[in-house]
């Protein structure tokens, strides 16, 4: 969990839940207490995204990444002092221009599922970078969009990913051949696209949403330049969104109306999606969200100073609260 703070020093904070009674009748449960700070360590400026890797294979030390002026990496391990607490470690950072003082920021990166050992991140310098993590250099970097590149999202597969800018579009890439790319949509207006996610069950769906937008668009990449869904509900703008890691047809939206809403689209394209299947209304406006793949009943939000982690079935939910935060993983 990543902190907002308007100045150089930030943090991030690794946060574990407690092994306990599920039996939220059982007099030793508490909803309050289930999660606690098991690392933290510093970070420059707020963290623009962070990701556990996605690789099972990791061995001993579990790794992240982090992104703001740099791509960072980072290993989490056991400290050895048997109270559940970890020792964080800068293993990387990563910089493809070292030749100016000028560091552009970086917006958002996505690790390969595929292969972890590439990540992908985006720049308001109109560039995308791939990186090779193993020999910690740039395997290519190349100018995405006419302005800033907001976010990029890998395909299932270790070679395609799309990403968003503040020209309004959405665009198509292939590590093959780099050449050329695809624009999949672009905004009537060109309004900025803020965030991409690409749906990993059925990767012919992406969704997107426009800075202050109230709605949600998906897009299907075999039927380009038309959203095949729109998902209203929310009466603020929509801040995040994540596909469900165990279904093609389920997503999660979220925003400053303080609402998490989980839309059903196995109907589309036969039929609009009007409504979604779940609400849940949280006490703050909703900055981020993610959906937990090994345990996809788990969804993990953040509003305020907290982080609060949803079993989206059932009323339980267990939550944490400390200094503002904006990016979280779990």
């Amino acid at each position: 969990m990543g902190s907002y703070v308007e100045q150089y020093s930030n943090s991030v904070q690794i946060i574990k839940k407690r092994p306990s009674p599920r039996d939220p009748t059982d007099p030793t449960y508490s909803y309050e207490n289930q999660c606690y700070k098991a690392a933290e360590f510093d970070h420059p400026y707020p963290c623009t995204k962070i990701l556990w890797s996605p690789d099972i294979n990791g061995g001993a030390k579990d790794l992240l990444a982090t992104t703001g002026d740099y791509l960072r990496l980072w290993s989490v391990a056991d400290d050895g002092l048997g109270r559940g607490t970890l020792l964080p470690k800068k293993e990387a950072l990563l910089n493809n221009n070292k030749n100016s003082e000028y560091c552009a920021p970086l917006t958002s990166f996505d690790w390969n599922e595929t292969d972890p050992n590439i990540i992908g991140t985006s720049s308001i310098d109109t560039t995308c970078t791939i990186w090779d993590l193993a020999t910690q250099t740039a395997r290519t970097q190349l100018i995405a969009h006419d302005r800033e590149v907001f976010d990029l999202a890998w395909a299932r597969g270790k070679d395609v990913f799309a990403s968003v800018g503040a020209d309004g579009s959405v665009r198509m890439f292939d590590l093959r051949s780099l050449e050329h790319s695809t624009i999949i949509y672009e905004t009537p207006n060109l309004d900025p696209l803020l965030r991409l996610e690409w749906n990993k069950q059925d990767p012919n769906y992406l969704a997107t949403f426009m800075i202050d937008a109230q709605s949600t668009l998906v897009l299907d990449i075999r039927v380009p330049s038309v959203p095949v869904a729109t998902l209203g509900g929310h009466a603020g703008c929509v801040n995040a969104t994540a596909w469900a890691p165990h279904s093609s047809c389920h997503i999660c939206t979220a925003g400053d109306d303080s609402q998490a809403l989980i839309w059903d689209l196995s109907c589309m394209p036969k039929k609009p999606v009007e409504d979604p299947i779940l609400a849940y209304n949280a006490e703050g406006e909703i900055n981020n969200l993610q959906w937990c793949a090994k345990q996809p009943d788990w969804i993990s939000i953040a509003f305020g100073d907290k982080l609060q982690i949803r079993e989206y079935l059932s009323l339980f939910f267990v939550s944490y609260g400390d200094n503002n935060s904006c990016v979280l993983t779990i």
